[in-house]
């Protein structure tokens, strides 16, 4: 999928009116029973199965909040074929550019990522009262890089008991293992279904505390893809299976090196110490070679180091861990040329130039547009970041702005740094919050 661009010098595009606040609509019956039409031809092919578990305290025909994990653009047409009547959709802005009608018709709502939205929550709660249409969201907000549950707002409990509607929670399996992000928009051949029940019923709301709300949230999305496809012994036999694989295991465990892995057909490799890893069939990590570990330039010795990994979840978790320590003794710091986009309006995906993206434990600072441009985003502004792969087949991405401008940062060398920024703005984020 590709978005309307257009370049155009950044101090015209900081000019530019901003889109128009406007009231959701009740979505087209033309175009809900087209996406319809479209997902049963995708869903066929995947032997696309629902099962519907309690649904207590739901009606068909009486609107809810649907909360759905997020794998890939096939969520989409999971939705169509699970919820049942008029539902109006939360998806981000870049979505509207250059089709803010058509987008307007299928009844999506704008917003910003990771970011304190309160024309949202009036949003939702006007599909819901007002025009009696049922809302699906996404509350992980970003694709899932390793199959797990992407982090979770915190205020998520409080806003469903401010709604006070039912709540269902809708969860997919093997859409991530159908198009992991990592791997490029490359379609494996996987069976799809999805499990549908009610979380919350309104009184459930009522008489919960938002922390407990969370608690239960939290246990819903404790999903892990790659164990349930070991587990149910799932086949990917793909050749491609681990191109890219490298965007999300960006670091060594054998010498501590990052951006030297380099995922290609079913291997991952080091290309620091040629350490060699095979993604079989089932989603494990087989190490075929162990590398020696090169002298100098890292602070972990090899005695420190785990070596491998057979799960990529622990994998990303240790990357996790490593962010966390630098974050700690402030060794920390993400230093990159990059190509800067915008988003101000929904007319065009804005080039303005190129510059300089930094991060610290002082949060991001993205300077360029020959001197024009000079933006900071401190660490509590966000408990995330946006980031993409291979984003509108443009490139990777980091985005970071505010209301009055979102600010999209393609990195011009080619290094894996878009997971280990979003490890690092999280676990920033957690670091900070305990500060206050």
């Amino acid at each position: 999928m590709k978005i309307k661009t257009k370049k155009l010098p950044y101090e015209e595009v900081i000019k530019l009116p901003h889109a128009k606040d406007k009231k959701p609509r009740k979505p087209s019956f033309f175009f809900r029973k087209l996406i319809y039409i479209l997902a049963s031809g995708d869903l066929k092919k995947t032997g696309f199965k629902l099962n519907e578990g309690d649904m207590r305290g739901v009606s068909d025909k009486e609107p809810a909040l649907y909360l759905m994990n997020h794998s890939c653009f096939t969520d989409l047409y999971i939705a169509s074929h699970v919820i049942k009547g008029p539902y109006n959709i939360v998806a981000t802005t870049d979505a509207f550019i250059g089709k803010e009608n058509l987008m307007r018709a299928i009844g999506c709502i704008p917003t910003q990522k990771f970011q304190t939205d309160i024309k949202l929550i009036n949003d939702i709660s006007y599909c819901l009262k007002q025009l009696k249409t049922s809302v699906l969201m996404y509350p992980e907000a970003g694709y899932t890089f390793d199959g797990t549950t992407t982090t979770l707002p915190a205020s998520l409990g409080k806003f469903l008991k401010i709604l006070g509607f039912p709540v269902v929670m809708i969860e997919s399996h093997g859409a991530f293992l159908r198009d992991p992000l990592y791997n490029g928009l490359r379609i494996r051949n996987v069976k799809i279904s999805a499990d549908k029940c009610t979380l919350f019923t309104a009184d459930e709301l009522k008489t919960m505390s938002a922390d407990v709300i969370n608690e239960r949230i939290a246990k819903a999305f404790s999903f892990d893809n790659l164990r349930e496809q070991f587990e149910k012994k799932i086949r990917v036999t793909e050749d491609f299976r681990a191109e890219g694989l490298s965007r999300v295991l960006y670091k060594c465990p054998v010498c501590a090196a990052e951006s030297k892995m380099q995922g290609s057909g079913i291997t991952l490799k080091c290309e620091n110490c040629n350490s060699k890893w095979e993604l079989t069939e089932l989603g494990k990590m087989e190490m075929i070679n162990k590398g020696p570990v090169p002298g100098g330039g890292q602070e972990a010795s090899a005695a420190e180091l785990p070596g491998s990994f057979d799960h990529i979840p622990d994998w990303f978790k240790w990357e996790r861990e490593c962010v966390r320590k630098e974050l700690e003794n402030g060794s920390y710091r993400l230093d990159i040329p990059v190509n800067i986009y915008m988003i101000v309006d929904n007319k065009a995906f804005y080039e303005v130039g190129e510059g300089r993206l930094t991060h610290t434990c002082e949060g991001f600072h993205l300077t360029g547009c020959d001197g024009k441009l000079d933006f900071i985003q401190k660490p509590l502004s966000s408990y995330s970041v946006n980031s993409d792969y291979f984003y509108y087949e443009i490139g990777d991405m980091i985005s970071i702005g505010d209301k009055n401008g979102l600010f999209f940062c393609f990195p011009k060398e080619e290094v894996d740094v878009v997971a280990k920024t979003r490890l690092a703005a999280e676990e920033l984020f957690k670091i900070k919050k305990k500060e206050v």
